[in-house]
């Protein structure tokens, strides 16, 4: 990212409209090259957009936490508020940008209203994504899907097949409260805070993503193929979760020997319930 996107004072609309475009072109050209590994770019970002959206409903939960919930859940267990919400953005995040793909992650809304947020008119991408934000604050007044809206708006207008979770990072929660020019200031910050952050998590990604791929072939655990498929496009994973045929202790072992070769990091600190990831 140019540092004098980062660097140069926006004191006017006019001023943060031009530092948020150019921010967001650095991030298009970044998004197009075929070594950044977007779905688990996505998949990381969904987790920064759920644990902003949690801290905005004023619960405890964090990114650890929120990967518990989500991550150990069994048949029948209810993942909780705010495992919910992380659920809403994997699913998001999860398949193309469509009326039925948001209808899935948002089931409480209106088809309808999907498509009149994604249909919503002419105007520069952070302009439209702000136009869905501040109708859905005005009308659901729901933080999650107005938020995951915006951004699947803010997605469709870059030319994105996926919604890629921006704007819900960069925002404060006095933020959902501002109307007409002063949201759309708030919107233009946010874009430039998280472009520059997701160009950071890109590059770090994509290095992480090349390792795992060079210490694949010394992998000789059945399945170990479709375990790695699965750490280079998840954000966490559990052992127990890794791919049949590994049984139980095999795919400790392959966990195991996958951080012995630095392709992988536990990321939870525990000695059970172990959660690893790229």
């Amino acid at each position: 990212m140019p540092s004098w996107v980062t660097a140069a004072p926006a004191e006017t609309l006019e001023d943060m409209a031009f530092l948020s475009g150019a921010a967001l072109n650095h991030l298009h050209l970044l998004m197009a090259r075929d070594d950044v590994p977007k779905t688990l770019l996505r998949a990381r970002l969904a987790l920064r957009a759920a644990e902003a959206c949690v801290r905005f409903s004023g619960r405890p939960e964090r990114a650890g936490a929120l990967r518990d919930t989500v991550h150990f859940l069994r048949p029948g267990d209810l993942p909780g508020p705010a495992g919910e919400v992380y659920l809403s953005w994997l699913s998001a995040v999860a398949r193309a940008v469509s009326v039925r793909s948001l209808g899935r992650a948002l089931p409480a809304v209106d088809e309808d209203r999907i498509a009149d947020c994604l249909n919503a008119g002419r105007g520069a991408p952070v302009s439209r994504a702000g136009r869905v934000l501040e109708a859905m604050m005005a009308t659901v007044r729901q933080e999650v899907p107005a938020l995951i809206l915006a951004d699947a708006a803010l997605s469709q207008a870059l030319g994105l097949d996926h919604v890629t979770p921006l704007l819900a990072a960069g925002l404060k929660r006095a933020d959902l409260r501002k109307r007409g020019d002063e949201l759309r200031r708030a919107c233009h910050r946010a874009v430039v805070a998280s472009a520059v952050e997701t160009a950071r998590l890109a590059a770090d990604l994509t290095r992480r993503a090349e390792h795992v791929n060079a210490v694949a072939p010394k992998l000789r655990a059945k399945g170990a193929g479709e375990a790695v498929e699965m750490f280079l496009t998840r954000d966490a994973v559990a052992a127990a979760a890794l791919p049949l045929p590994l049984p139980p202790r095999a795919a400790r072992r392959l966990c195991d020997r996958l951080v012995e070769l630095g392709a992988v990091r536990e990321l939870t600190g525990r000695d059970t319930f172990r959660l690893y990831g790229v």
